[in-house]
């Protein structure tokens, strides 16, 4: 008995591989992989940076728009001052760094990163750094130099996590599934459209933050939990984003190392992190308070200590389902189902997020693309809607059209999810099956409710760009916008937790015996 089942095992398997074999015949991305993974990396790499090159020939933030300009001057004002100031200043508003323009308020690891890029500007263009009077400062060179920063700092650090993800998460399915599939799970994270229009148009450094996670939750999933501790703190240190517990205290004791002299310089650091001054939402962001304050007026009603509470309370009680999930049923994908959760639950309820940190759930789903293909296309729809009157006001309407159009037809090409959907094989087939996550996948993504809201935000995208609001209502539009996409945030929030929940009814003995938190 114990030999036929080895052989029916055996056979099975032999099956799988030539499916596998007759997938990949008629399959347009074979060619990228004849020569292994790392050869496909690098052709699609040099596509991805060929593609944010081409973006940041665009527009920055605040681009000729004195007196404090935008992100591309917060940046650039940083290296300024890390540059020339001593470390126990870079923090503490002084006569020669007012905290009111601009000040430093990321953590240290963003401060020594903005002083080595400073170091770079320097060496080319020493005017574009110079304390005080390089103010504004803008320039063709400056600008190029601006955005060579950032370029490398994306390749240096989120390209090679992306590769050591993906060999990781090849390996954490066991070879199983169509090697085609690589290739396309590696354009579909390196050509996030989000990622790059925020880091490459609008102006910012997301990619070294995003990088450092991508490679902890691969150092996760690969059980090295020492190296996972270090890029995760790294990964913290550079935006709020036992043996084990001493490696997280070791990389905050160094990253920290300037401001531990005394309390005072180490919580001057910490209120600069945490800006509580500014209220519980900004700017017209579809997160609960922002979308909420139409019909409450949460500023005028409670104070900034109640808001704190609430915010904090219901960001840990959204997180508390997927938490309580992994430590009852432990597994790989349950993990990378929590981290989406968990960053869905700050994006929607933190206290002062921004249009840019939908960027936070973004990256766990796109590790989870061959899993959810569709949610992927979804999600990113809305998340570029939800920040385009940020990219309108930037001038990146016309890069804007140009990234939707790549990631739809990456989505629908030949090989793609959305290419063989009429195949006997998809890419989520498996999700069909869970009947715990039917409803609400059947609602959500109806042709018809797909359709009709893919009508609503191309007829908003027309609206914003050619009519003026009311004068009595200058931003309803802005508001509509937030709404419509914050009521599919709320709907993935749920679908996404459903999905992470039905994963305890699937889980295999080996799944049961991995511990990933």
């Amino acid at each position: 008995m114990k030999k036929k089942r080895e052989m029916e095992k055996a056979k099975r398997l032999e099956d799988m591989v030539n499916a596998e074999n007759d997938d990949s015949e008629g399959d347009p991305w074979w060619w990228l992989l004849q020569k292994g993974i790392k050869h496909s990396f690098l052709c699609i790499s040099l596509f991805a940076i060929l593609v944010r090159v081409a973006v940041g020939l665009h527009p920055y933030s605040g681009a000729k728009t004195p007196p404090k300009y935008g992100d591309y001057e917060a940046q650039r004002h940083w290296m300024e001052i890390t540059l020339n100031l001593p470390a126990k200043d870079w923090y503490r508003n002084s006569s020669v760094n007012n905290l009111s323009y601009w000040g430093l308020d990321y953590p240290p690891l963003t401060a020594y990163q903005s002083y080595i890029h400073g170091v770079f500007l320097k060496t080319f263009d020493p005017d574009s750094v110079v304390l005080f009077t390089s103010r504004g400062h803008e320039s063709y060179l400056g600008k190029l130099l601006m955005r060579w920063t950032v370029l490398s700092s994306d390749v240096l650090i989120f390209f090679p996590a992306v590769l050591y993800f993906v060999f990781v998460y090849r390996a954490m399915q066991s070879g199983m599934g169509r090697k085609s599939d690589v290739a396309w799970h590696i354009a579909i994270i390196l050509l996030n459209p989000c990622l790059i229009l925020i880091d490459h148009g609008h102006f910012q450094y997301n990619c070294i933050s995003l990088g450092f996670t991508m490679a902890a939750v691969a150092a996760s999933l690969s059980q090295k939990d020492v190296v996972a501790s270090v890029l995760y703190c790294l990964a913290l240190n550079h935006k709020q984003v036992s043996k084990l517990g001493s490696m997280v205290i070791g990389t905050f004791a160094v990253v920290w190392w300037p401001y531990l002299h005394s309390k005072d310089a180490a919580f001057g650091v910490l209120s600069r992190l945490a800006p509580f001054e500014r209220g519980i939402y900004e700017d017209y962001v579809a997160n609960f308070w922002c979308t909420t304050s139409v019909l409450v007026k949460w500023k005028k009603l409670f104070t900034t200590q109640s808001l704190r509470i609430f915010s904090l309370a219901a960001t840990v009680l959204t997180c508390l389902p997927s938490m309580v999930q992994q430590v009852l049923a432990p597994s790989s994908k349950g993990f990378l189902y929590g981290l989406l959760n968990s960053s869905f639950s700050f994006y929607l309820f933190s206290f002062q997020v921004h249009e840019k940190s939908i960027l936070l759930p973004l990256l766990p789903l796109s590790l989870l693309a061959l899993e959810e293909p569709r949610s992927l296309l979804w999600l990113t729809h809305f998340a570029m809607f939800s920040m385009f009157p940020l990219l309108q006001r930037d001038k990146l309407v016309l890069a804007y059209m140009a990234l939707y159009a790549l990631i739809v037809l990456l989505y629908f090409a030949p090989g793609g999810p959305g290419g063989r959907c009429n195949s006997r094989k998809t890419l989520d087939h498996k999700q069909k099956a869970k009947k715990g996550t039917k409803f609400v996948s059947s609602v959500a993504f109806h042709p018809l409710v797909m359709g009709f809201l893919c009508l609503c935000s191309l007829i908003l995208h027309v609206i914003y760009l050619t009519v003026s609001p009311p004068k009595k209502y200058p931003f309803l539009f802005e508001a509509v916008i937030m709404l419509l996409c914050f009521s599919q945030f709320i709907i993935f929030t749920f679908y996404f937790n459903s999905k992470q929940w039905m994963l305890s009814k699937h889980l295999t003995s080996k799944d049961k015996q991995k511990k990933l938190i």
